[in-house]
């Protein structure tokens, strides 16, 4: 199991962190790079509790999808989504927002595992764990600009 631990902190108000984070369109602007699209499931807006999304982007060279499913949900403080199909073995990403004085402190914990056995690690320790982190520096990055400006 690998895991991937952020923190970002925010000067703005926790329910607005709360919903861009969870934002179909936002995470669209942010992951452009990869040309991620949301083609099934909730396609536009705030996913919520139970639903489902199916991401197709450009990673490696390779148009992937991945299908995620928002299993628990705590307005404003927490969220988590959980793949349903996808590349992984196992994904599972924690979104937990505190409010500390007059900001937000957003913790992202990403587990996954990944399958082909010693060539996935290979792959993990050499590419994926830093596109990863990468990935999610980059839209957390880029919400936080979009929320203080």
């Amino acid at each position: 199991m690998n895991i991937i631990t952020l923190h970002t902190t925010i000067d703005a108000p926790i329910e607005t962190v709360f919903d861009l984070a969870r934002s179909i369109d936002f995470h669209q602007q942010s992951a452009s790079k990869t040309k991620e699209t949301a083609i099934a499931g909730v396609t536009t807006g705030l996913i919520g509790y139970n639903q489902t999304v199916t991401w197709k982007g450009k990673h490696f060279g390779s148009y992937l999808t991945h299908q995620s499913k928002i299993t628990a949900y705590r307005y404003p403080t927490y969220f988590s989504d959980t793949q349903l199909k996808g590349h992984f073995t196992y994904f599972h990403h924690e979104h937990i927002f505190t409010q500390v004085d007059q900001k937000v402190c957003m913790k992202d914990i990403l587990y996954y595992s990944v399958p082909y056995g010693v060539i996935g690690r290979l792959f993990n320790w050499l590419l994926l764990r830093k596109h990863l982190t990468s990935f999610l520096q980059h839209r957390n990055n880029l919400l936080k600009d979009r929320l203080e400006r």
